[in-house]
C-alpha cells in the first residue's frame, strides 16, 4: 500500500480524497486543508462521501508529510503559482510521488522556464521524490486522447482539442467572474485570456502534441472573442449575472508549423445558452470536450463525464484526478525524475468497480 496524502479539499481535492480512498494500493494516510474550519473534520465528510474515512484533516502539512509515499497536491495554482510550487517541492524533496494539476509550466516539464525546472530536479536528486502534472485541459483531453486517434489516421491536417462549457453551474465564482470574466463590463480584461496567458497555460500542450507526432512548432498564437449576456441570469452556485455583461468567451491556442495553424486547443464558455448561438455546442448544451482530427479518415469524438450529482464540471474534475491518481502507482514503480504525459500511461481501472449506477463514489 502506497501512504497517499491529498493537499486541498475544494472541487480537485473533494474528488482526490474519493479517488484515494476507492484505488487498490493507495492507503489515505492524511488530508491537508488551509481553511481553519476544515482542521478536525473528517475526510470523508469533506470529500462528500457519506462515511467516514477515519482521517482527520489537518493544517500541519511538515507532519503530514512525513508518513506520505505519494502526495495529490489538489491545492489552486491558479492565483498563487509560487506557492503552489514551493509546496510541490517541498513534498517532493520529502521523497513524495506528486501528481498535480496546479503547475501549468510543468505539463511538458522540457519547456519549463529553466529555474522552476532547476528547482524540481534539485529536489529530484536531494530527496528522491517525482514529479507528473496534468489535468483534463490541460491534460488528457489535449494529450494522450488526440495522440491516440491521430494514431487511426493515415493522412492528419489538423488536430483540433475543443472544450466547450456552460459554467452556470460551477462552484468557484472567484474563478468565473475574475479570471474568465463572466459578469463582468466588456472593456474588463480577463486574466485567462489577457495576451500571453493562454500561451502559458497550453502552450505546453501544443509543443508536448507536436514533439509527439515528429515535429516542432514555427509559432504559437491566440485569437480570442467575448460575447454580450443578452438576459440577466439568476445562477444556483454563483447569484446573479447581469444582461450586457460578458456571458461568453471563445479563445484558441493555435500552434502553427510552417505558417498554418496544425494543432489547435479551443475553449467555447458560457454562462447561459442564449449566449453566442452560433458558437460550437455540447451535445447537451452544458458541457463535453471533443477532439476533432481533420484528414483522411476525419475522425470526430465527443466526450462527456458527470459527478456530484450529475455535474459536468464536477465531472471533468473527476476525469483529471482519475489520470493523476491512477499514475501514482506507475510512478511509485519508476525512477525519481520528473515526467511528462508521454512518458506516464493511462492503465485500465483493475480492482474499481462498484455497485450501481453513477453519482460520487
Amino acid at each position: 500500500m502506497i501512504p497517499t496524502l491529498v493537499w486541498g479539499t475544494g472541487n480537485m481535492g473533494r474528488a482526490a480524497i474519493r479517488a484515494v480512498a476507492a484505488r487498490p494500493g493507495l492507503a489515505l494516510c492524511a488530508v491537508v486543508v488551509h481553511d481553519p474550519a476544515k482542521v478536525g473534520r473528517d475526510a470523508g465528510e469533506l470529500a462528500g462521501l457519506g462515511r467516514a474515512l477515519g482521517i482527520a484533516a489537518t493544517d500541519d502539512a511538515e507532519a503530514a508529510l512525513r508518513g506520505a509515499k505519494a502526495v495529490v497536491y489538489a491545492a489552486s495554482g491558479d492565483v498563487r503559482p509560487d506557492e503552489a510550487l514551493d509546496d510541490v517541492v517541498r513534498a517532493v524533496r520529502a521523497g513524495a510521488v506528486v501528481v498535480t494539476p496546479a503547475l501549468y509550466a510543468f505539463y511538458d516539464p522540457r519547456g519549463a522556464p529553466a529555474e522552476q525546472r532547476e528547482r524540481v530536479l534539485a529536489a529530484v536528486a536531494e530527496g528522491g521524490g517525482s514529479l507528473f502534472a496534468s489535468g483534463v485541459d490541460p491534460g488528457w483531453a489535449n494529450d494522450v486522447l488526440p495522440l491516440m486517434l491521430t494514431g487511426l489516421g493515415t493522412r492528419i491536417e489538423e488536430v483540433r482539442c475543443q472544450e466547450i462549457f456552460d459554467y452556470a453551474t460551477y462552484d468557484q465564482e472567484d474563478s468565473v467572474r475574475y479570471l474568465v470574466g463572466m459578469g463582468q463590463p466588456m472593456d474588463y480584461e480577463p486574466m485567462m485570456t489577457a495576451p500571453g496567458v493562454p500561451t502559458m497555460v497550453w502552450g505546453g500542450q501544443l509543443r508536448l502534441m507536436a514533439r509527439a507526432l515528429g515535429t516542432e512548432l514555427s509559432a504559437i498564437t491566440e485569437h480570442v472573442e467575448r460575447a454580450v449576456l443578452p438576459e440577466t441570469v439568476h445562477t444556483a452556485t454563483m447569484g446573479v449575472f447581469e444582461a450586457g455583461t460578458q456571458g461568453g468567451v471563445r479563445f484558441e491556442v493555435r500552434g502553427e508549423i510552417e505558417g498554418k495553424a496544425r494543432i489547435v486547443i479551443e475553449h467555447v464558455t458560457r454562462i447561459h445558452g442564449s449566449v453566442a448561438p452560433d458558437w460550437p455546442r455540447a451535445p447537451d448544451g452544458v458541457g463535453a470536450h471533443r477532439v476533432v482530427i481533420e484528414g483522411h479518415p476525419r475522425i470526430e469524438v465527443t466526450l462527456e463525464a458527470a459527478d456530484e450529482g450529475g455535474n459536468r464540471s464536477a465531472g471533468g474534475n473527476a476525469t483529471a484526478v482519475g489520470r493523476l491518481v491512477g499514475a501514482i502507482a506507475w510512478l511509485a514503480e519508476h525512477e525519481p525524475g520528473l515526467y511528462d504525459a508521454l512518458d506516464v500511461p493511462i492503465r485500465p481501472a483493475t480492482g474499481l468497480w462498484t455497485e450501481g449506477g453513477g453519482g460520487t463514489q
